[in-house]
């Protein structure tokens, strides 16, 4: 059996969300109404002081992501995203977020002019990885993953985060700010300034 036959490309179509706070907390929201195990979102989270926690709800999602990503602490916890217009509001366990966005920018209205089957494509992810990496140092489409696992990421629309709110077990995470240091989850960041990325996320892994 040839290499190729045994590996699998599993699909995410949805949203993520990078953001800042003034504390010091980075949190990366993602939103999948498509995926391989149907709709589910789930959180990642590092405090001030490195500590790398994620926050899924089934322990199904939760084995998935951390054996692509790199996390101190897992927890299965109910996550539910709900985005009403320019308004989203996240629960997760400990963490009660609420962020805005507002208009698309210059590369917003760039994304969104890609069609969206072009978007979906490795090839794609692949040719735009250096473009992307000068526009926002630390943001990667490509790259491997945990557990020699392959990923590619396809941007289709990007929109800033004007404000936000949050706790994390009771305590007040302040207000927006830059994603800094950069998030250490996985081979890249999220863009430095807080934004909601429409994105299709393409993993490979070995077929079992």
């Amino acid at each position: 059996m040839s290499g190729a036959a045994r590996r699998r490309r599993l699909r995410f179509d949805g949203w993520i969300a990078g953001l800042g706070t003034t504390s010091g907390v980075r949190i990366v929201v993602g939103h999948w109404p498509v995926s391989p195990f149907g709709p589910f979102s789930d959180v990642m989270l590092e405090r001030a002081d490195g500590e790398r926690l994620l926050l899924a709800p089934t322990p199904e999602t939760a084995d998935f992501v951390a054996a692509t990503y790199t996390f101190d602490t897992v927890r299965v916890v109910p996550v539910d995203v709900t985005v009403a217009g320019r308004v989203w509001t996240v629960t997760a366990g400990p963490l009660r977020l609420r962020f805005t966005t507002g208009r698309r920018t210059a590369l917003g209205l760039l994304l969104r002019a890609v069609p969206a089957p072009l978007a979906r494509r490795p090839a794609w992810s692949d040719l735009t990885d250096r473009p992307a990496r000068l526009l926002m140092p630390g943001v990667r489409t490509r790259g491997s993953a945990g557990g020699g696992r392959r990923e590619w990421y396809g941007a289709r629309d990007l929109r800033p985060v004007t404000s936000l709110s949050a706790t994390f077990e009771g305590r007040d995470l302040g207000a927006s700010a830059p994603v800094e240091p950069p998030v250490r989850f996985g081979f890249g960041s999220v863009p430095r300034r807080p934004a909601v990325t429409r994105v299709t996320t393409t993993v490979e892994r070995d077929a079992g």
